[in-house]
């Protein structure tokens, strides 16, 4: 049917006059329980000499109210209850209740699907396709615990693709067993005649019903969706462990230590080291080399410390044996031997998922009541041509290199890159850090990584913005990066190359695909706030669902991902990323925890700012590292912290205050009034709180006080 404009108009004046009507002479006041209760005598007297008339009437105030989403619903089906029975009053509201729906979602889909389909049609095709695969059961799930009103419903469903027949019969469905429930109090309403009816049997048990239905229609949900999920697999007898998890990296190792913290039997998988990236390829090595590289540079700085010359002879392969012994120290916090002690059953081996309840691993396979999949990220490479033809290093096997390159390009200006290039930087090779983009460390905010750039090319590291790599090519032993800078070709002469570009899931070879475990457009694994999959059983942590990539973030998921998975049949907990803080360990360090100004201006959020400069800071004035800066973003006309941005020496440990602060809900005051020691680096946090007191300082009672103190005075 052609979709007029005027018709549309007209029918949008029909249906806003009559609730202009409805409101206008105070019809919601008969939808009341108080004039239920004085009206139903008089209601059944008429109803005994007009049955099929007042069966007509009720279906057909029913219906208008719903299709006109008007307030009343609740008593309308209590009504239908006490006057009709629980057998002739389930039937009128049902269909009622659904015809009227159906009319709602009819006009919502005249009036509005094509220009929200065609507005949004990008945003939308997500949602047309999760619709036109699970819309009926989602619906269903809707209507069985309402988790919206049932008019939001009808309106918001009416916009989308859903067929109108199977609309209709799943609300016809979805609702009624609701229907019944109110329908049975409305009856035993219609038999209190005295305050001690209030408390009879059947009374109490309507009332716990309508108390009770909406947990155990969400728990008939959940159990009809996993049925749904495991109707093609079969489940074992019994299992061998309550958890498998498969990955020993930050996010296994905690997943696994809290399991068996809780007595579970669970196993761990890892097919190579324990630890993961973050012991043997990423945190532990990148803080070790950025501590050898450190005391490098305060020996240049010796006149900074009142020294005339300070110099250090050095091997560069003893260097890079350091960062070796340092992984090894370290090693025994993740070692097989200690997990083992706690009572994790440490597999070596690739694992394999066949079904949510079968692991392979090795030539064995594991039956488990849940899997958590913490199987982490590697480096991405680029396919660019010509990359075949060199040895690249990536953060997975820098740690290899014994001999000090001269010339190195570090592709990749964010953390990583600008870590590294500056450890390599400091220890003698001249680095060259291409960036596709205008800014390094772009998750930062601009006056933050301006003090990073400014920095690096003050230690004579070349740092090359908006320059987009093309292609490499080699010619004899020279090797040459060809980048795009604004339309000109640049050759970037090199000995090694250093690929920064971020991190990829490491999702390929477990079985997930086979399986059917949804994956995003960029391979992460989907999961919702309880860090499921959609295999109910199936949970994951880390880097491999690709929120927050960081070694503390991943330990936190896993705390949610280990308690959903062993007692999420009791109590599931959606995961807290409120306070997610990260550092990048280059000198300065860059630290922060919530919004900063670019996130909150991208998102339209209306904050105040403070900042406070570490140049004026006592501690950092006699450690000459006086740089940086502290940067407080508030509620406007409060002291709430929305985020925190620290540039200067120690800000990963000088932020933790602030993460702290914003964890437990502690304003700017409570930071001003705690005693910091002096002096320190966290000093600077009291003064970024004192900078925010005296901008909001009462002026018109500071302006009597001068007078009283003038008056004292005389």
């Amino acid at each position: 049917m052609k979709k007029s404009p005027g018709m549309k108009i007209v029918l949008l004046f029909i249906i806003a006059g009559l609730i202009w009507i409805f409101f206008l002479f105070d019809l919601d006041q008969y939808f009341s329980l108080a004039n239920l209760k004085n009206e139903l005598a008089a209601f059944k007297d008429y109803y005994g000499q007009h049955k099929a008339l007042t069966m007509v009437i009720y279906m057909a105030a029913y219906i208008l109210m719903a299709a006109l989403s008007l307030p009343g619903a609740v008593i309308m089906t209590l009504a239908g209850g006490a006057l009709f029975g629980i057998f002739y009053g389930t039937i009128l509201v049902s269909f009622a209740s659904t015809i009227g729906a159906t009319l709602a979602f009819l006009f919502s889909r005249y009036m509005f699907r094509d220009w929200v389909q065609n507005k949004f049609s990008s945003k939308l095709a997500a949602i047309n396709k999760g619709i036109e695969k699970e819309g009926g059961f989602y619906l269903f799930t809707l209507r069985l615990v309402p988790i919206f009103p049932f008019f939001v419903i009808n309106l918001v469903m009416g916009v989308t693709t859903i067929p109108i027949a199977v609309y209709y019969i799943v609300s016809q469905i979805g609702m009624l067993p609701a229907t019944i429930v109110f329908i049975n109090a409305g009856t035993q309403l219609a038999k209190i005649e005295s305050p001690g009816g209030i408390l009879s049997f059947n009374i109490l048990l309507s009332f716990v019903l309508l108390g009770i239905f909406p947990f155990i229609a969400k728990r008939f949900t959940e159990y009809a969706g996993q049925q749904k999920v495991f109707s093609k697999f079969s489940k074992p007898g019994s299992y061998d462990y309550n958890l498998v998890v498969i990955g020993a990296g930050s996010a296994g190792l905690v997943a696994s230590y809290i399991a068996a913290a809780v007595k579970a039997k669970v196993a761990l998988i890892e097919e190579h080291r324990m630890g993961g990236d973050c012991l043997n390829t990423g945190c532990v090595p990148s803080k070790a080399l950025i501590a050898s590289a450190k005391l490098l540079s305060y020996a240049g700085r010796a006149k900074e410390y009142g020294f005339d010359r300070v110099s250090i002879d050095f091997d560069f392969a003893k260097v890079m044996d350091r960062i070796q012994s340092v992984i090894k120290k370290v090693a025994p916090h993740d070692s097989v031997e200690r997990y083992q002690g706690l009572g994790v059953d440490c597999i070596q081996g690739r694992a394999k998922i066949l079904s949510p309840f079968k692991v392979r691993v090795n030539d064995k396979i594991l039956t488990t009541k849940n899997i958590i999949v913490a199987t982490g990220a590697d480096p991405m490479v680029p396919g660019l041509p010509g990359l075949e033809k060199i040895n690249y290093f990536t953060s997975d096997n820098i740690w290899d290199m014994r001999t000090q390159p001269k010339r190195m390009v570090v592709l990749g200006a964010g953390p990583i890159g600008c870590e590294l290039a500056q450890g390599f930087s400091r220890l003698g090779s001249k680095i060259i850090l291409v960036q596709r983009g205008s800014l390094i460390m772009k998750k930062e905010d601009p006056d933050a990584s301006k003090i990073i750039l400014e920095k690096f090319r003050a230690e004579g590291i070349e740092v090359l913005l908006n320059h987009s790599a093309k292609a490499f090519e080699v010619s004899g032993k020279e090797k040459q990066l060809i980048c795009d800078h604004e339309g000109e070709k640049v050759r970037i002469e090199f000995d090694e190359i250093l690929i920064a570009l971020g991190r990829v899931p490491n999702v390929a070879g477990f079985g997930l695909e086979e399986l059917g475990v949804e994956l995003s457009g960029n391979k992460y694994i989907e999961t919702n706030e309880f860090l499921q999959t959609n295999f109910p059983n199936i949970y994951c942590s880390g880097d491999v669902h690709g929120r927050f990539q960081f070694t503390h973030t991943a330990a936190h998921e896993s705390w949610y991902s280990a308690v959903n998975a062993l007692f999420g049949g009791f109590k599931k907990f959606r995961v807290d990323y409120g306070t997610i803080p990260w550092a990048t360990y280059t000198d300065p360090e860059v630290a922060r925890v919530g919004l900063n100004e670019t996130d909150a201006k991208f998102a339209g959020i209306d904050y105040e700012m403070v900042k406070y400069g570490i140049d004026d800071l006592d501690r950092a004035i006699a450690d000459s590292e006086d740089h940086g800066f502290v940067k407080v973003l508030t509620v406007p006309g409060k002291d709430k912290i929305l985020g925190v941005t620290i540039v200067g020496n120690h800000a990963a440990d000088v932020i933790a205050e602030f993460v702290l602060a914003m964890k437990h809900g502690i304003g700017l005051n409570k930071i001003l009034g705690t005693i910091h020691i002096y002096p320190t680096m966290a000093e600077a946090n009291k003064y970024a709180a004192g900078l925010w007191k005296k901008n909001h300082a009462p002026q018109k009672l500071l302006a009597w006080v001068k007078k009283y103190h003038t008056w004292m005075r005389k």
